[in-house]
């Protein structure tokens, strides 16, 4: 197996494998993405090793996410990715072939790791990643700038898929483990709640919001005055109600883009 050099003191795909590692947006107009998420959450923008149409958004100095613009020949959809760390991105392709899911894009080789686009069985979208994280993960995982929600027809045979391909619940130390809460999946590492799978999805239905897909949640100080920002840059409010912790609102981005803001917990062990 090539593995990819990591610089002391950075976080590899290796030592968190099967952990969500990091989000990403591809924009149609990269600018116009920086401007919409900047105004609304807060976001400041800096280059990124993975070349010149790629940004690293960070949030009170922790990087949140990255943004990179869609090439304009494609008309793929404008959606938020998570990715997954893995040990090996040529094995965790060949499991998601074997288990009748799609490699969309890759592996490619990035100046920093290697990565793959795929889409599970039911067409929900992601991303795996073998290589260096970003500069402190522990602080982004511990600050939870982010959180993720896969929406799917069954969680269980979902959660079997994904513990197949990403070796959740593996004897591997250090694996991330899964359990049944309150109707949900739950995928968490160390004690950390680290993503919820929810059965229901429909993917047939032409409304987005029931469709399989992997749904990204950014935990925010005041979830109304996120929606007034949003409604004035050009997005739009497909849904606000109550939340386990307080308030939540799903958004769409002038691009077309979903996600959805929270209110923030006390904790992040709180989701």
């Amino acid at each position: 197996m090539e593995t990819t050099s990591t610089a002391p003191g950075v976080t590899s795909s290796h030592e968190v494998f099967g952990a969500p590692c990091w989000i990403s947006l591809m924009a149609r107009d990269l600018q116009a993405a920086q401007s919409f998420y900047g105004a609304v959450l807060g976001w400041t923008f800096r280059r990124a090793r993975l070349g010149a149409a790629f940004r690293i958004a960070h949030f009170e100095g922790t990087p949140v996410a990255g943004i990179g613009a869609l090439g304009r020949a494609l008309r793929a959809p404008v959606t938020w990715t998570p990715y997954f760390a893995v040990a090996d991105v040529d094995e965790t392709a060949a499991r998601i072939r074997e288990r009748s899911a799609t490699v969309a894009v890759g592996p490619l080789r990035f100046p920093v790791g290697r990565g793959a686009l795929a889409a599970d069985r039911d067409g929900a979208v992601f991303g795996i990643w073998e290589g260096q994280l970003v500069s402190n993960w522990q602080a982004w995982r511990q600050n939870a700038p982010a959180w993720l929600r896969l929406r799917t027809r069954d969680a269980f045979e979902a959660a079997i898929f994904y513990g197949e391909v990403l070796d959740w619940a593996s004897e591997r130390p250090g694996c991330c483990q899964v359990d049944y809460q309150e109707g949900e999946v739950v995928l968490h590492q160390h004690g950390q709640v680290l993503a919820r799978l929810s059965s229901g999805a429909i993917g047939t239905t032409p409304d987005p919001l029931f469709q399989p897909r992997w749904h990204v949640h950014f935990p925010v100080g005041d979830v109304q005055a996120t929606v007034e920002a949003a409604l004035l840059h050009g997005g739009s409010v497909l849904g606000q109600g109550p939340a386990p912790y307080g308030v939540e609102a799903t958004l769409r981005d002038p691009d077309g883009a979903l996600f959805t803001v929270t209110s923030r917990p006390a904790s992040s062990a709180s989701r």
